[in-house]
């Protein structure tokens, strides 16, 4: 996959790691149905490639993402209902392929961040804001709704935040989106890119096959009741005690050696 597959995206990719980023900084990054339509694409296509063991997610310029773009919200005003319905879940298929790729997504968060951008960093497993970083769910703003975006909204923040920020629309800080768990990590912007790669360094010295269970794990869990999720959990630890890595794993543990992963991507930084 290359950069010029895309016109609203840049897409590379180094020493296991790939980095897609919003290109549109004259309109701070807003996406429209290219955007959306691009980021589906990308993220479906990454999901498959095994040389990657981590995505990051960030924006061009002074801006992560401003939300919808004005002339797409222009037509939008003009659709009828089938269109606003196709478009929507157009949006809806953009953030699960995020959500749910089997790699870990980490967020660059390198400024703001307004409307439906805020789900796409819900949907990022972690997400490393810089401290001048500012967000809000603006919908309510413009007469709408946060509707796409809540599910993956409110698995990250809860109820209560997303009361009180769903119904007010006012702006966040980055100091504030930590406090509610929209954000993990703060830093400032010249510190952006080292906090990013700590959580790079921390995910390549795990199993690869490990994190993208674990990453199964977390979100089966969450829509699962008891006693069905016991039976689940249950299964699912013998059968990833099963596999090669985790028998590699624990014979490092054991041995006190480094396990092979750990190895090779030494040698892929080498």
């Amino acid at each position: 996959m290359t950069t010029e597959e895309f016109s609203t995206l840049r897409v590379e990719t180094s020493d296991r790691v790939s980095r897609v980023t919003l290109s549109r900084p004259d309109v701070h990054n807003a996406f429209n149905e290219t955007v959306i339509a691009e980021l589906t694409r990308a993220f479906a296509a990454l999901a498959d490639v095994d040389s990657t063991r981590v995505i990051i997610l960030t924006g061009e310029g002074k801006s992560f993402c401003a939300g919808a773009d004005l002339n797409w919200m222009k037509r939008m005003a003009g659709y009828g209902r089938d269109e606003n319905l196709a478009d929507a879940r157009a949006l809806a298929r953009m953030l699960s392929t995020i959500n749910d790729c089997p790699k870990p997504v980490i967020g660059r968060i390198n400024g703001a961040t307004y409307g439906g951008a805020c789900g796409l960093v819900s949907c990022c497993d972690v997400a490393v804001a810089s401290e001048r970083a500012q967000f809000a769910f603006s919908e309510v703003k413009l007469g709408i709704i946060p509707a796409t975006i809540a599910p993956f909204v409110y698995r990250k923040i809860g109820e209560s935040a997303a009361r009180r920020y769903f119904i007010t629309g006012e702006r966040m800080s980055a100091d504030e989106a930590l406090r509610v768990g929209l954000v993990h990590v703060l830093a400032p912007p010249d510190g952006l890119d080292e906090a990013v790669e700590t959580i790079v360094a921390a995910i390549s010295t795990s199993g690869p096959r490990a994190v993208t269970a674990a990453k199964m794990l977390v979100r089966e869990v969450s829509a699962r009741h008891f006693p069905e999720v016991n039976e689940f959990t249950a299964r699912l630890i013998a059968e990833i005690r099963a596999t090669d890595e985790a028998q590699e794993g624990m014979a490092a543990f054991l041995e006190k050696r480094k396990a092979s992963w750990i190895e090779a991507h030494r040698s892929s930084d080498g």
